[in-house]
C-alpha cells in the first residue's frame, strides 16, 4: 500500500479493509461487520485501493506496520478499535501523539444529542487541542469524578467544561474534591448538596473516555496533584495494586483492590462504566503497560487509543501473562 497516501479517515479504513481482505483472507462480509460498514462500501473501498495502485504482492510500509500492530491489539484483548499513534522515537513522550489522535477519533464520531462522560488528566487534556469544534445540538458532557478543591493553574477537572464548550454542548461538573475526608463527608455532598443528579445523569451515557494513571509513576495524576502521598502509594502497591481509573483502583488482573481509599473517591462508580455502550480508553507510556493491561479487564474498552511503543509492550505482557 502506498504510505505516500494522505492519512485521513477514509484513507485509514480503506487501508485496514485491504489489510483483512488480502492479508488475512476475511471475507467482505465479515470485514463489514468489524468495521460497521455496509458490505457494500467495503466492495468498494477495496475497487478503490485497487485502482490506486495501493493494493500489488502485499501491504507494505511504515503505515502499514501500524495496521498490522492494531490488528493484533485488537485480537489480544478483544477489542472493537483500535488506534495507534506512531512514534519517531520510542523514548519520546507518547502524550502529544495520543492525545493527537484521540483529538480526530472523537471528532469523528462525536454528534448531536449525545451524551458523553468523561474523566480528567494529562493525556485527556492535551486532547483538546486536537478537537474540530463545531455546533452540536443538546450534546451533553458530564464529569465522571471531582476535581481540586484549591485554585491551582492546572485544574484538569475542567477538562469536561471545556470539551463540552468546544461544541457548543452543556457542561457538567462535580463541584467537590476527587476525595473527601470522610464517608460522612461524601455522602451529605451527594445525598444533601445537590450532587446527585449529576451521578443520576452518568446513568445514562452514550459514550465515556477514560484515561489510566499508574501507581508505580510520581507523574502520575493522583500523586502529582496531592491527592495521594507516599503512604497511601505503598500501601496500595502492598494490595497489588498497579493503576487508577476515576480513582479506582485495580491490580494487573483488572480487579478493584481492597483499600479504604475508594470510600472517601467522589466518583461514578466502575459498574456504571461497564454498562456504557461506548468505552473509549486514550493512554500510554512504559510506566502504565501494567495499568494498561488491568484496564483491558476492569472497564472492556470499546475503544483503545495508544502509541506504537506502549501497544507493543502490551503484547509483550500479554504473552507472559498467558505463558
Amino acid at each position: 500500500m502506498d504510505v505516500g497516501q494522505p492519512d485521513t479517515k477514509i484513507s485509514r479504513m480503506r487501508m485496514r479493509a485491504a489489510w483483512m481482505y488480502y492479508i488475512e483472507q476475511m471475507t467482505q462480509n465479515e470485514i463489514a461487520e468489524i468495521l460497521g460498514v455496509g458490505r457494500v462500501t467495503i466492495v468498494r473501498m477495496l475497487a478503490e485501493a485497487r485502482a490506486r495502485n495501493e493494493v500489488k504482492i502485499g501491504i507494505q510500509g511504515y503505515l502499514s506496520d501500524l495496521v498490522a500492530l492494531e490488528r493484533q491489539v485488537e485480537k489480544q484483548f478483544g477489542l472493537d478499535k483500535v488506534i495507534i499513534a506512531p512514534l519517531s522515537h520510542p523514548d519520546n513522550d507518547p502524550i502529544p501523539a495520543i492525545a493527537a489522535a484521540t483529538g480526530d477519533y472523537l471528532s469523528g464520531i462525536v454528534s448531536n444529542g449525545m451524551r458523553v462522560g468523561v474523566g480528567w488528566g494529562r493525556t485527556l487534556l492535551n486532547t483538546l487541542s486536537y478537537l474540530e469544534a463545531r455546533a452540536l445540538e443538546n450534546f451533553t458532557v458530564i464529569s465522571l469524578l471531582g476535581g481540586i478543591s484549591q485554585p491551582r493553574r492546572f485544574n484538569p477537572a475542567e477538562f469536561a467544561w471545556q470539551f463540552a464548550q468546544l461544541f457548543q454542548g452543556d457542561g457538567y461538573l462535580i463541584p467537590a474534591p476527587a476525595m473527601v475526608d470522610s464517608i460522612e463527608t461524601k455522602t451529605a455532598l451527594i445525598e444533601r448538596c445537590g450532587l446527585k443528579s449529576v451521578f443520576e445523569m452518568a446513568e445514562d451515557l452514550d459514550l465515556v473516555l477514560l484515561s489510566v494513571g499508574a501507581i508505580e509513576t510520581a507523574s502520575s495524576t493522583p500523586y502529582h496533584i496531592g491527592f495521594l502521598n507516599q503512604g497511601h502509594q505503598a500501601s496500595l502497591a502492598e494490595r497489588g495494586a498497579v493503576g487508577d481509573l476515576l480513582f479506582h483502583f485495580y491490580d494487573k488482573q483488572g480487579r478493584l483492590v481492597d483499600h479504604p481509599i475508594h470510600d472517601l473517591v467522589m466518583s461514578v462508580g466502575i459498574d456504571t462504566v461497564q454498562r456504557v455502550p461506548a468505552r473509549v480508553l486514550t493512554s500510554g507510556g512504559k510506566e502504565k503497560i501494567k495499568a494498561l493491561y488491568g484496564a483491558m479487564a476492569l472497564v472492556r474498552p470499546t475503544v483503545f487509543i495508544t502509541d506504537e511503543e506502549s501497544a507493543r509492550r502490551l503484547l509483550v505482557l500479554a504473552e507472559q501473562e498467558n505463558g
